[in-house]
């Protein structure tokens, strides 16, 4: 069984687009956990017609605390062996579950893995061809404790990280960063765009960070305080 975890907010403008996209390549078994943070569009409406017409879409308020908290909320509802993260607002090109989940097949020693991305406009032309190449993404913990290449848009893991990803500190930079370093040397790239990575003006992230660089500073004294407390620098 998979679990795809998705936290949407004010979301209806391209989200139609994503469902069906996952969707389409799930099995009856398998489930979508939505949790919604308290959207004030057509969001929760469009979820709800999905998920009266699929049993597999599973639907939750939100903690209403930010984004973080809200994918965390999602992660901890997921019963799957296998858990992936979505944005709702991008496209998953075909064969994506197939191939994540073959890949963690192939690679029993993985807990994470994070796979390339198409970044396109909010019309899904392409801008780049490759995220990894376009930021230059490095396998390692280390490399991506200084600048992280861990995007939730193309991560899945394996359930058995959940007890040390959840509850997810509420001062680290992004919930993505923070299970990609859980993940340590067991966290691979599949460097294979499997996803439509749409960029528009209402983005909840950023290819490139505009904060300073004492934020940024900050952030990592955070993400490493946070790290060592929950688990040492098992990497």
């Amino acid at each position: 069984m998979r679990s795809v975890c998705i936290a949407t907010f004010n979301g209806g403008r391209y989200l139609r687009e994503q469902l069906d996209s996952i969707l389409q390549q799930l099995a009856e078994e398998d489930e979508v956990i939505i949790s919604d943070d308290g959207s004030v569009d057509d969001t929760w409406a469009i979820l709800n017609d999905y998920a009266e017409k699929d049993h597999r879409i599973k639907l939750f308020e939100g903690p209403k605390q930010g984004l973080i908290a809200n994918f965390g909320y999602a992660i901890q509802q997921a019963k799957g062996e296998l858990i992936f993260l979505a944005d709702q607002d991008d496209v998953w090109l075909e064969h994506k579950v197939e191939k994540i989940t073959d890949y963690f097949k192939k690679n029993p020693d993985k807990t994470v893995v994070v796979s390339d991305l198409v970044i396109v406009d909010s019309e899904l032309k392409e801008i780049h061809a490759s995220y990894f190449s376009y930021r230059r993404s490095k396998e390692g913990w280390l490399n991506n404790l200084i600048r992280s290449h861990y995007i939730g848009a193309g991560m899945a893991f394996r359930s058995t990280l959940k007890k040390e990803i959840l509850p997810i500190p509420a001062d680290v930079p992004m919930h993505d960063m923070w299970i990609g370093l859980l993940g340590g040397k067991h966290t691979g790239f599949l460097r294979e765009p499997l996803t439509l990575y749409r960029r528009h003006d209402f983005n909840a992230s950023e290819i490139e960070t505009h904060s300073s660089l004492m934020q940024k500073l900050s952030w990592r004294v955070h993400l490493a305080a946070a790290l060592i407390k929950r688990r040492g620098f098992k990497h």
